[in-house]
């Protein structure tokens, strides 16, 4: 149809209902003899459970029913994905807990304060033991162990063969540990559930609204956990507020809130109160990264060998297995490197689960590369931009295959450099920072630079799109996806209004109802577009098809000769008075025996790999020790664009939970287990306050592997910010000698190095891993956990 609408800004059609508090999210359903469940948290990171006493509470006033593991009987199982079959969760603790905020009990009651008031009168009787909550720690000789049957807290990991040194031959080799801190996901909704037992007069036994991004996958979870048949489970999800990676798969209180349900055959709700989700939800990151990167007399890269300790938390949570797969696979990056040798183990400890954040791997891989670049620009005397483009991947080189076996669709990333450059006024910025060290100011200024590269739309590739066109003119839109804050809604009825010309107001939207959409992969490793888009782009193309076929035997024409008209009519090309509308063409489809309605399961070949290239501008007060945010600009490509304005809001909110890390956020934990940050007042969650604001800008490189030529945006912003923040902090000290600083850059933690330096007193920057990793299997001796392909 002449004149797309495909590129240009639309605004988001789902807004209003949200802005307006029309909106509907699981702690807003109002559901008849709805009853409230409260869960007995432990306090302790690691004890044997002696007894639990309930009887006190299920005689409390209004209550339902309080029961503990031995009450409900539900088998041990596993989260999203499986790092270790051997560490499999009990939903209520039975003969242990393993972190603080583990479930132990729940109680059911007829209003929440009932519930809650209830759960105090619950009697645990613990047993301390020695807790463990550094994963280096973890991997030492006589720590804690998590399960004694598995003798050590090695969830998984492997080395790989060592006949061919990647250092072996290098001029120069930069060393440096980098600590990746563990972060709470912390979304505006923490988990919420309501199971509602009884047939629905539509064939279900049991509806479950949940707050999830993949409905589909947590009705299929839901079922094989619980022994019930997959027809007979409805789930629907609601609004969404946030995901980020955490509302994946099944979590313990799911399991314990639907067996409770069916049990009393009343609706049941739980909706996570923000202490809760602070330990409860599982957190992201968490790993320890040393890196060795080789370099040539000429400054190239020559090769580099990681070590990696990742923190699985309890019960081998899988993000724990992360740093088994994405960040091993975008371990090279964008750069040209001969040799890599990555090394990896994920370690038990009593803490939070770990499960993803987004970017899921990625950011690690960046932001250690991205460090350990800058810290050789440093030891090499040359300016960080030069030497990424002395070793960035020429754009010549793709498609290609990484060491690591990313199959890299397409890509530019010199082009993005080169953008973000001038966007910023890169040589401006260096020479403000010369005249201000030159003049001796205390509030010193730090320029970041950093390349990346990233996956999306990896593991299984597919995904389900219907468009249904009704008699009204109106269209709509059924997908697998499951949108909490992306804008579907909006881009796919753009995709429909580009191929049948029937406006963006016009196109209906469902989403997230096992009953209402067949089958779906959901929303997670920034796949929607590309998958979900596409699927309904061909859905729109097969409904376009039929309506030519019934639209050229209407008017006795040939069917080549029928086009979409300007004014969104489907007729005879060249003459205007020989076209049908929309409602026209569904009600010939009827009359023939079929609705006009067409779907598609599209398949993507492979993933796509989206780039990009951000420069940061900081302000650190050498005195005090703050660092101020003054400028962030990115320049990230998701191949074609649909909707800028779309893609513009998915940087800014990557950005923000990128620097975020870089500057402010960590879950921390005392040497017993227990969280020192476990409510808002303690955890550094910044306002928008704390934060400069974002230059955002995209270069166009489109993605082969789909027709709209789409690759992922949702995460890229916080796998380009978060380097380039960090490097822009160090940068501002470096003058002092101070080459490294873990994250997060604390006025604390950078004053006492501001101290220390003008002390004489440099902190080191490496120190050799633990000794565990020299005894890992071999890669490919052992299964690759499951949880090492999470997509995410």
């Amino acid at each position: 149809m002449p004149g797309s609408i495909l590129g240009t800004r639309v605004l988001r059609v789902e807004d209003p209902e949200l802005l307006t508090g029309r909106g509907t999210f699981v702690g807003n359903l109002r559901l008849p003899a709805l009853t409230y469940a409260a869960f007995v948290r432990s306090p302790l990171a690691h004890a044997v459970v002696d007894s639990v006493d309930v009887s006190a509470a299920a005689s409390a006033p209004g209550v339902l029913a309080a029961w503990h593991a031995g009450d409900l009987g539900i088998a041990p199982y596993h989260g999203f994905m499986v790092l270790n079959p051997a560490c499999a969760r009990p939903p209520l603790a039975t003969d242990k807990v393993r972190f603080v905020g583990e479930p132990v009990a729940i109680v059911v009651a007829e209003s929440q304060a009932a519930a809650v008031d209830a759960a105090e009168q619950v009697v645990v009787e613990y047993t301390p033991i020695a807790a463990v909550v550094d994963p280096e720690d973890a991997l030492a000789p006589g720590a804690p162990l998590q399960f004694e049957a598995m003798e050590s807290n090695l969830a998984a990991g492997f080395r790989d063969r060592d006949e061919v040194d990647p250092l072996a031959g290098a001029d120069k080799v930069i060393r440096v540990r980098v600590a990746n801190q563990r972060v709470a996901v912390l979304p505006m909704e923490g988990n919420a559930i309501a199971a509602v037992p009884g047939d629905d007069g539509e064939g279900h036994d049991l509806t479950v609204y949940v707050s999830t991004q993949m409905p589909h996958g947590f009705r299929d979870t839901l079922c094989r956990l619980l022994g019930l048949e997959r027809d007979t489970v409805r789930v629907i999800t609601p609004h969404v507020g946030g995901g980020f990676g955490a509302k994946a798969g099944v979590t313990a209180e799911h399991l314990v809130v639907v067996a409770a349900a069916t049990r009393l055959s009343r609706p049941v709700t739980w909706v996570e109160t923000r202490s809760e989700n602070l330990v409860a939800m599982p957190h992201g990151r968490g790993q320890v990264d040393y890196v060795e990167l080789g370099f040539d007399a000429e400054a190239r890269i020559s090769g580099m060998r990681v070590r990696v300790v990742s923190d699985a938390g309890a019960y081998a949570g899988f993000g724990g297995a992360l740093a088994l797969g994405p960040t091993r696979l975008m371990a090279q990056g964008v750069y040209r490197i001969p040799a890599i040798r990555y090394d990896v183990a994920a370690a038990l400890t009593n803490t939070t689960p770990m499960g993803a954040f987004r970017g899921a791997g990625r950011p690690e891989a960046a932001e250690f590369l991205e460090r350990v670049m800058d810290l050789a620009a440093d030891e090499l005397e040359l300016d960080p931009v030069e030497l990424r483009r002395r070793n960035l991947l020429p754009a010549g080189s793709f498609p290609m295959t990484s060491l690591m076996g990313a199959a890299y669709d397409s890509g530019n990333y010199e082009g993005a450099l080169d953008e973000v450059l001038r966007i910023a006024g890169y040589e401006d910025l260096r020479r403000e920072q010369q005249r201000r060290r030159q003049n001796g100011d205390r509030v010193v200024l730090g320029v970041g630079v950093s390349v990346y590269v990233e996956v999306t739309a990896g593991g299984g590739s597919k995904e389900f799109g219907q468009v249904d066109v009704h008699e009204d003119g109106t269209a709509t839109i059924r997908v697998g996806t499951s949108a909490h804050g992306q804008g579907h809604a909006t881009s796919f009825a753009m995709i429909v209004a580009d191929r049948l010309g029937i406006p963006v107001e016009d196109v209906h939207f469902i989403q997230s109802d096992t009953a209402e959409v067949p089958r779906g992969g959901g929303t997670g490793g920034s796949r929607s577009l590309q998958v979900g888009g596409n699927a309904v782009g061909q859905a729109a193309e097969a409904v376009l098809v039929r309506a030519k076929e019934l639209a050229a035997d209407e008017l006795e024409a040939s069917v080549a000769d029928i086009v979409v008209t300007d004014d969104g009519r489907v007729g005879v090309a060249g003459v205007p008075s020989k076209a049908l509308g929309w409602g026209r063409l569904a009600e010939l489809a009827a009359s023939a025996g079929e609705p006009l309605r067409e779907s598609v399961d599209f398949v993507q070949e492979g993933p796509t790999f989206p780039f990009g290239a951000h420069v940061s501008v900081v302000e650190v007060d050498l005195d005090t020790g703050a660092v101020r945010p003054l400028r962030h600009v990115a320049v990230d490509d998701c191949g074609r664009i649909l909707n800028p304005m779309i893609v513009t809001g998915q940087q800014h909110g990557g950005i923000a939970q990128g620097m975020a890390q870089a500057l402010w956020e960590q879950m921390v934990y005392d040497h017993d287990g227990n969280p020192l940050t476990s409510n808002l007042a303690d955890y550094a969650m910044p306002s928008a306050a704390e934060y400069c604001s974002f230059e955002t800008s995209n270069t166009e490189t489109p993605s082969p592997l789909n027709p709209l030529g789409a690759k992922g945006i949702g995460e890229s912003g916080t796998i380009g910010s978060t380097p380039a923040v960090h490097n822009a902090v160090i940068d501002a000290l470096s003058h002092l000698g101070i080459r490294h600083l873990d994250m997060p850059c604390t006025p604390l933690k950078v004053f006492e190095a501001v101290q220390a330096a003008e002390s004489g007193n440099l902190a080191p920057v490496w120190r050799e891993p633990p000794a565990a990793l020299a005894d890992l299997p071999l890669r490919g001796e052992r299964p690759r956990p499951q949880a090492a392909d999470a997509d995410i």
